[in-house]
């Protein structure tokens, strides 16, 4: 039985999640260095992890196996994840794929020097109400797989 782990800091579809996870019946790991309230929910686990730098991506990467979900923003998570065996999707419903990540660490890292010569500010496109019903699609696609 697949488990779905969530880098929970910052994702702004953890409410989705849950409710899809109560629908299949599958186990949920929220981890993040601040808890959320799930409620009381027999297969969801909030996994409380220090405030050290990539703590809760640590704790993902050291748990996760083949098969399982990774919910995160964060490329490198995505990167450690996938080389791990198991799938990583996005909060906007993209998929973090083998063959994707590395055109993906390069885009995340030429990002970052770019904003730290000040010629690019700001980050990403704001999150909407489409990339919401696409993570909602893909999460169920992938579970279902």
């Amino acid at each position: 039985m697949k488990s779905v782990y969530v880098d929970a800091d910052a994702c702004p579809v953890k409410n989705e999640i849950l409710s899809i996870a109560d629908r299949h019946d599958i186990k949920v790991y929220v981890v993040s260095n601040r808890g959320f309230r799930t409620g009381d929910r027999p297969n969801v686990q909030n996994i409380l992890v220090s405030d050290k730098f990539d703590a809760a991506d640590d704790w993902i990467v050291g748990k996760v196996a083949a098969g399982d979900i990774v919910i995160t923003g964060d490329i490198p998570l995505a990167h450690r994840v996938i080389e791990s065996g198991a799938k990583a999707i996005g909060h906007s419903g993209k998929e973090f794929t083998e063959a994707g990540i590395g055109m993906a660490m390069a885009m995340r890292d030429l990002m970052s020097d770019l904003r730290a010569m000040g010629e690019v500010s700001g980050g990403g496109p704001a999150f909407s109400k489409r990339d919401r019903e696409t993570f909602i699609r893909e999460l169920e696609r992938l579970i279902r797989e």
